[in-house]
C-alpha cells in the first residue's frame, strides 16, 4: 500500500517535467527559427545594400549635380533637374499634406474622438493608409492631368500630398492622446477655451512626435515613383518655374533609366538610387533622433 501512494505521489512531478521539457525545447526551437530568420533578413537587405552602394558610388561625381540628364546615347551629363524637380515636388506635397494631416488628427484626437464620424474618418484614413501609390495616382491622372491635357508637377504635389496626408493625420492623432488629460483639465481650469488649450498646451506637449510624424511621411514620398508615371512624368531639360507639362524627378529618372540600353544612363540610374537611400536613411535618422531627444525630456 505505501508503495502504491508513493507511485501516485511521484506522477505529477514527472507529468510537470515532461510539460517543462516540452516548453524548453519548444523555445529552443522558436529561438532558432526566429534568429535564423532575422539572420536572412539581414543577409538579403545588407546583399541589396551593399550592391546598390558599389553601383551606385562608380556614378558619383561632381557633375552629378551640376548637370542636367543627357540625352539618348550621350556621354556624361549628371542629375541635377531630377534633384531639383524632385525636392520641389516633395516639398509642395508636403505643404499641401501637413496642415490638412495635422488638423485632421487634432479632430480626431480633441474634438470628435468618440464620434461615428471620427470613426468613418479613421476608417478612410486607413484605407489611404495601406492603398497601392499606383492608384492614388492613377486617380489624379483622372481628376487633374486628364481634364488639363497635359502632365504637371501640380498634379505630382497633389498625388504626393494624398499618401503622405494618412501617415501625418495617424501620427498627429497618436501623439495628441498621449498628452495628459490633466494638462488640458488645467487649461480648462484657468478659463482657456478649447482652441487655446490645443495651441498653447496639446500640440506643444506634442511638437516632437508630430514633427517626427512629417518627417516620417518625406521619407515616404520622397521615393515614390508610380503616382508620378501619371502624374508628373519626366524629361531631360532643365528644370523650369513653369510646373505644366513633364517635369524632372529622380524616381522616375531611375525607372526609365534603368530600364534602358545605354550604360550611362543605368550608371546614372544606380547614383540617383543610392542618393534615394541615403536621403530616406537621414531623414529616418533624423525621426529616430526627435523621437529619443522627446523621451530624454
Amino acid at each position: 500500500m505505501d508503495a502504491v501512494n508513493t507511485l501516485r505521489a511521484s506522477a505529477p512531478p514527472l507529468k510537470a517535467s515532461r510539460v517543462r521539457s516540452g516548453r524548453r525545447v519548444a523555445d529552443r526551437v522558436l529561438v532558432v527559427a526566429s534568429t535564423l530568420a532575422t539572420l536572412l533578413g539581414i543577409l538579403v537587405l545588407g546583399s541589396i545594400l551593399l550592391m546598390l552602394i558599389i553601383e551606385g558610388v562608380k556614378g558619383f561625381s561632381p557633375l552629378l549635380f551640376t548637370e542636367p540628364t543627357p540625352g539618348p546615347g550621350s556621354e556624361g551629363g549628371g542629375i541635377a533637374n531630377a534633384i531639383l524637380g524632385s525636392l520641389v515636388l516633395t516639398t509642395l506635397g508636403i505643404l499641401v499634406a501637413t496642415p490638412v494631416g495635422v488638423m485632421a488628427g487634432t479632430y480626431l484626437a480633441e474634438y470628435g474622438r468618440h464620434s461615428k464620424v471620427a470613426d468613418l474618418i479613421r476608417f478612410l484614413n486607413d484605407i489611404l493608409l495601406s492603398a497601392p501609390s499606383i492608384l492614388i495616382g492613377l486617380f489624379v491622372y483622372t481628376l487633374m492631368v486628364k481634364p488639363m491635357g497635359s502632365y504637371s508637377g501640380w498634379a505630382g504635389a497633389v498625388a504626393l500630398a494624398i499618401i503622405a496626408t494618412p501617415v501625418i493625420v495617424r501620427t498627429t492623432e497618436d501623439m495628441l492622446r498621449l498628452v495628459p488629460a490633466t494638462l488640458r483639465e488645467a487649461g480648462a481650469a484657468l478659463g482657456a477655451p478649447p482652441s487655446k488649450v490645443i495651441t498653447s498646451i496639446t500640440w506643444r506637449g506634442a511638437s516632437a512626435g508630430i514633427v517626427t510624424g512629417i518627417i516620417l511621411a518625406l521619407a515616404r514620398i520622397a521615393g515614390e515613383t508610380a503616382p508620378l508615371l501619371f502624374t508628373a512624368l519626366n524629361n531631360n531639360s532643365w528644370f523650369s518655374a513653369n510646373l505644366m507639362g513633364g517635369i524632372p524627378n529622380l524616381p522616375v529618372m531611375i525607372y526609365q533609366f534603368a530600364l534602358s540600353p545605354y550604360p550611362n544612363w543605368q550608371q546614372l540610374a544606380w547614383a540617383g538610387a543610392l542618393l534615394i537611400t541615403v536621403t530616406i536613411l537621414a531623414l529616418s535618422i533624423v525621426a529616430r533622433f526627435v523621437i529619443k531627444s522627446e523621451r530624454a525630456r
